[in-house]
Order: C-alpha cells, then structure tokens, then sequence
C-alpha cells in the first residue's frame, strides 16, 4: 500500500490542538503524511514541535501573505536554524485579498522574495499560497533556481495551468475538486507527475463534507474522486501520487 501525503495541511492551527495524538494515531493507520505548513511565527513554533511527535509530521515554515506586517527576521531565524529538520517552506506568497495600499502589496512582495530567497539557498521546496495573484508570481519565480514548487490549492485558469506545467510547477488539489467541476477540469489538464493532493485544513468544504473542518483522513476521498476523473484505480493514482510527492519533496 502506498504512502499518501497531504501536501498542505494547518496541522500548528489551534484547531487540531486537543486531538492530534488521535490524528497521529489515524496518520500511521491510514499510511498518509502531512506537508504541516505555518503561517507566521507562532505557528511555526507549533509546526516544529509537532515535528517531534511524529516523522509523519513533515514540518514547513513560512509566513503567510495575510501576516505579511510580522516581523519577519524571526521566522528566517527559524528556517537557519533548523534547516535540517525542515521539510520545506511555506506557507509563502501573494494575495491581493489582504492589500489595502500600494504599501501593503510591497510588503508582501518583499517578504515573498525573502523567503524563496532562503528556500534557494537551502534547497528547500515551497508552498505557495497564489489566490488571484498567478500572473505576478510567474513572473517572480525565474529570479530563483528553486528545487520544487507546489501552487497550492490551483485555481487558475487553463492557460495558467498550462504555464505551471511548462515550468515544472506542481499543483495540488483538494475536497472542493470532489464537488467542483472546473476544478475537476483543470485536474484533467494537469500533467500526471505534477499532480498533488491536500486538504488545507482545517478550511470547511461544503456539500458532502457538510462544511466541517478539513481533516487530514479526508485525503482518501479526494485520492478516490481523483482516480475516476482521471480514469485511474485508486491504488495506481495512489503511487503516482507517492512518487510525485517524494519528488517534490526532495526524498
């Protein structure tokens, strides 16, 4: 049975604070890993102390574009001073959600470029937070020679995805892909070595997951719905999946 890996994942958020010793527990059940991403510095504390209970606990440390007003030299101190024990870095990246200035935008570029400056100089992989903001990252990215980047939670268009194709770029899909028909589209698109799944909890899905809070044994549902889109059996999608995974991490 492959191992399945859940490529972005809130593993530090408060949310899973009280059971993930049962979380664990089922991650060693189910065969799946977790991608822990961080999102500012206290939780990329959290992400390396989880890291310790668990070598299924894939630890990666980031500040997200939300926090981009943190103080950022912390968590870079971090990333130096645990290089080794770091899975990679993230969750990183651009959203114009969060901007309210012209200052705002160039701050998040800033503290973006810090980061995948030290992903670079570490070898390290990234995961890439890109809502509505695609364009601007393509154009970024060539200013670095990066071992693997993961665009987290795709939801380009078809001539974006086919640029992240040409570029080597993985993308990951998660619950909504079960329910949402362009998603499951842009899926079909994907080159078969670049395709990766996630959850992103503990964001709430809708419809079937009844808009409960992602959890990380939801993986085998998007792996299922995967597999038929993609005219697969689960276990052949499943070390696609395993091989993709150990790639862009770097295994």
């Amino acid at each position: 049975m492959s191992w399945l890996v859940d490529s972005h994942i809130h593993l530090s958020d408060p949310f899973y604070e009280k059971e993930i010793g049962l979380i664990i527990n089922g991650m060693q059940k189910m065969q799946i890993k977790g991608c822990c991403v961080s999102v500012d510095y206290a939780t990329s504390i959290r992400t390396l102390e989880l890291s310790k209970k668990s070598s299924l606990i894939l630890p990666f440390i980031g500040i997200h574009p939300q926090m981009a007003n943190q103080e950022i030299e912390p968590v870079l101190n971090l990333i130096n001073q645990n290089s080794n024990k770091l899975a990679g870095v993230g969750e990183i990246g651009l959203d114009k959600t969060y901007v309210n200035a012209k200052e705002d935008h160039e701050r998040q570029e800033h503290v973006f470029r810090q980061f995948l400056s030290q992903a670079e100089k570490l070898e390290k992989p990234i995961s890439i937070h890109s809502r509505k903001t695609l364009d601007e990252i393509y154009q970024i990215l060539p200013s670095y020679s990066l071992k693997g980047v993961l665009l987290h939670w795709f939801d380009g268009s078809k001539q974006q995805l086919k640029k992240a194709m040409d570029n080597g770029f993985y993308v990951s899909y998660g619950p909504v892909m079960v329910y949402a028909k362009d998603k499951q589209v842009l899926l079909e698109n994907t080159d078969e070595d670049k395709i990766l799944v996630e959850t992103d909890g503990p964001v709430r899905f809708a419809k079937c997951f009844g808009l409960k809070p992602a959890q990380i044994s939801f993986i085998p549902s998007v792996v299922f719905c995967a597999s038929k889109i993609l005219r697969k059996s689960y276990d052949e999608l499943s070390k696609i999946l395993e091989k993709n995974s150990d790639v862009y991490l770097g295994i």
